[in-house]
């Protein structure tokens, strides 16, 4: 009884910070500046990477990742080819890739703001330069995934329904593991306010466990027979980047319902050590 009488707290709190927002044309916004981040910032996690564990273990792995990936929209070549960009890349080039990763850290912090009793200056600034510390992070996260793709590339040959199982299992929770630090970061410090730890741990748990299944989810919609060009009069490129588009326009949704959980949590947590004790 206790269970459903927070989670409809919860929910109530969630519906007050949607009222008079549009949460899809926010998410809409963001995806536009993931679109100007996400290849500067796959190509220095790979440079990074590679700097650490070196180019040949960087592009034999990313080798064995492409040979699990479905040859829709030639995802394949696409990982070959971010490989070699990031094997190669030089320090100059390295930090050229800062300036569009840094945008996304602002459309974080701007869209999440949307949400938020929060008063915020500097909006644009804060959020390029608080984002920029988990680059750091890249080969600690990058790498274990990457090694991860080794396994699934034999549970993919190994017939049977635990094989199929293991290799979705394997998939889901290491992408769990390599998103819930970012999250925890960026809601926490990129985030405009300071919730909560206990709220903020929380919710990137659930929010990471959400965009991890959406992705395996993005895995497996690429692995249909899809006609994509065919309304876009049979332009399969442009059905592609549409359909990417998409998906990232979802993955997006999805992480701001994670943040709404998260700043709804915190509203209740917050209530909950201010009621008097009787």
């Amino acid at each position: 009884m206790q269970v459903a009488r927070e989670a409809r707290g919860l929910l109530v709190t969630i519906r007050e910070r949607l009222r008079g927002r549009d949460t899809s044309l926010v998410a809409a916004g963001l995806t536009f500046y993931a679109g100007i981040a996400v290849v500067p910032a796959l190509v220095l996690a790979l440079g990074l990477t590679s700097w650490v564990t070196g180019p040949e273990t960087v592009r034999e792995l990313t080798g064995e990742l492409a040979d699990v990936l479905p040859d829709q929209l030639g995802a394949p070549d696409a990982v070959t080819r971010l490989a070699e960009a990031g094997t190669t890349l030089s320090p100059l080039h390295a930090l050229l890739t800062v300036l569009p990763i840094s945008l996304y850290g602002e459309g974080l912090r701007r869209a999440l703001l949307r949400f938020s009793p929060a008063h915020d200056r500097f909006t644009a600034w804060r959020g390029r330069l608080l984002s920029l510390p988990l680059l750091l992070l890249a080969p600690l996260l990058l790498y274990p995934l990457l090694r991860v793709a080794g396994l699934l590339a034999q549970l993919q040959a190994t017939p049977g329904f635990g094989a199929a199982l293991g290799g979705f299992a394997a998939g889901y929770y290491s992408v769990l593991l390599a998103l819930t630090l970012p999250l925890v970061w960026t809601f926490r410090v990129v985030a405009a306010g300071r919730l909560r730890w206990g709220a903020v741990v929380a919710g990137a748990l659930l929010t990471a466990a959400s965009l991890s299944g959406f992705l395996q989810g993005f895995v497996l919609f690429l692995a249909l027979p899809l006609a994509l060009g065919a309304p876009f009069g049979g332009l399969t490129m442009v059905g592609g980047i549409v359909a990417i588009g998409f998906w990232l326009f979802l993955l997006h949704l999805v992480l701001l319902a994670g943040w709404l959980c998260t700043e709804a949590l915190d509203a209740r947590i917050r209530r909950g050590r201010a009621a008097p004790v009787s």
